[in-house]
């Protein structure tokens, strides 16, 4: 749950006549996610790729939304 979610959420809950809260409470089971990210958690990743421990990824692309978009 970042700024940009939350920003996303207080857009789209009035075009859906809900509140805030109730658009935050349902959105990932309509995303088909079991809950929201937390910031933490992207930062795990990000500490991960500008460690040493990455220096044998080149040209990937990671996508970290909890399944939200469906991928191999």
């Amino acid at each position: 749950m970042t700024g940009r979610r939350r920003s996303y959420l207080e857009h789209w809950a009035p075009l859906h006549k809900m509140s805030v809260e109730d658009a935050t409470a349902n959105f990932p089971k309509e995303a088909g996610i079991a809950r929201h990210g937390e910031p933490e958690e992207i930062a795990e990743l990000m500490a991960f790729l500008v460690s040493p421990a990455a220096r044998w990824m080149t040209g990937s692309t990671l996508r970290m939304d909890g399944g939200e978009v469906k991928s191999v």
